[in-house]
């Protein structure tokens, strides 16, 4: 009796992926249909295994995450090297591969649903945050630009500006790292769907490659890291950490982790991260406005502090180098799609924040 090749035979561990992937499938219809559900999950289940896979890379000096993308050319000629020298002895063996291959990505799917999809089918933030969201006039959006701007104006009285036009940060990214997580505890405690987690934001070896692909950050949910483009001025990098941060706590749509990013940087007790805070939502507001009403916009920005307004100028010059780039709008169309399939409004969604801001300062009255 002829003996079954090994190769010939899928691997049990295959069969438990397939299964889990079953029961991930189910889970995320259920959330799909279902927002108490969806809500609960996220803040149990997922919340768990996030804080667990956080834990676990937290310590690692370096992006797994980003390792695994630059390592993937390298691993791909590894899998076909494989199929070539022990899959293409027989169909058998062929399929069993293709078998194996495939319960790889249902992995994929499944560490998705059950670390993060649920963030997307939850109630939304203004629900939670008890917020009247609601269609904007121009007359609000200048109303809640000349709140930020007094702010933004008192903060600059603590923050150094260069001879470049930019601000600096006055300490490491490590320490930066440290004054976040204590602002994100101080913000968990008063915000329950927050749950608290010791971790960091780590920097890309490739921001520069990033930057070209407009991305200042981004969430790997398979191993639980918050990763920044460190490429871009310093007055950018304490909020994207932030929103980075937010979406590794399951704030998963992109307005809302914006928001949450607001909130948490103008609640720290660090003023350059207030700043940083203040500045980067004005950004989306002014632009909003501008779109509104130039009049509007153009009385508001005129009581701008002129080293903010410098600041600004600076990062339009810098950012004149990657504006439009081939790479930037394929990554564009791939993040949109991406967006768009979890039932948002694509990427435009992360403009969507100006509408939080407005109504959270409205409550404010």
């Amino acid at each position: 009796m002829k003996t079954q090749n090994k190769y010939e035979r899928l691997p049990p561990v295959c069969l438990v992926l397939y299964g889990l992937a079953a029961v991930s499938l189910i889970l995320y219809v259920v959330m799909m249909n279902s927002v108490s559900f969806a809500d609960w999950f996220n803040e149990t289940v997922s919340a768990a295994l996030r804080s667990v896979f956080a834990i676990l890379t937290n310590w690692i000096p370096f992006s797994m995450g980003e390792a695994v993308i630059l390592l993937s050319p390298l691993i791909l000629f590894l899998v076909l090297r494989h199929a070539i020298l022990h899959r293409c002895g027989s169909w058998k063996a062929a399929f069993a591969y293709i078998g194996i291959l495939l319960s790889c990505v249902a992995t994929l799917f499944s560490v998705f649903t059950l670390n993060f999809a649920a963030g997307y089918r939850g109630s939304t933030l203004d629900q939670k945050l008890e917020l009247d969201r609601a269609k904007v006039s121009a007359q609000e959006l200048y109303d809640t630009a000349s709140i930020l701007i007094e702010s933004i104006n008192r903060e600059t009285d603590g923050v150094d500006f260069g001879k470049s036009g930019f601000s600096s940060m006055p300490y490491t990214l490590d320490e930066m790292n440290d004054k976040l997580a204590t602002a994100y505890r101080d913000f968990s405690e008063e915000h329950d769907f927050i749950t608290h987690v010791n971790s960091r934001v780590k920097p890309v070896l490739v921001s520069e490659v990033m930057s070209y692909m407009h991305i200042t950050g981004v969430y790997s949910f398979f191993t639980g890291e918050a990763n920044i483009n460190v490429n871009f001025p310093d007055y950018t990098i304490p909020y994207t950490a932030a929103h980075e941060l937010a979406h590794q706590r399951g704030i998963a749509r992109e307005d809302e982790a914006n928001f949450v990013a607001f909130l948490v940087c103008i609640g720290s007790d660090d003023p350059y991260i207030r700043y940083c805070g203040y500045l980067n939502a004005y950004e989306y507001v002014a632009s909003a406005l501008y779109r509104a009403d130039q009049e509007l916009y153009y009385k508001a920005s005129a009581r701008l502090n002129g080293e903010v307004k410098a600041e600004m100028a600076a990062y339009n010059e810098f950012y004149d180098k990657y504006r439009e780039s081939t790479v930037s709008e394929v990554s564009g169309t791939i993040n949109n799609s991406y967006l768009q399939s979890q039932g948002t409004p694509g990427t435009v969604s992360y403009g969507m924040v100006v509408d939080l801001a407005v109504a959270y300062y409205k409550a404010q009255k």
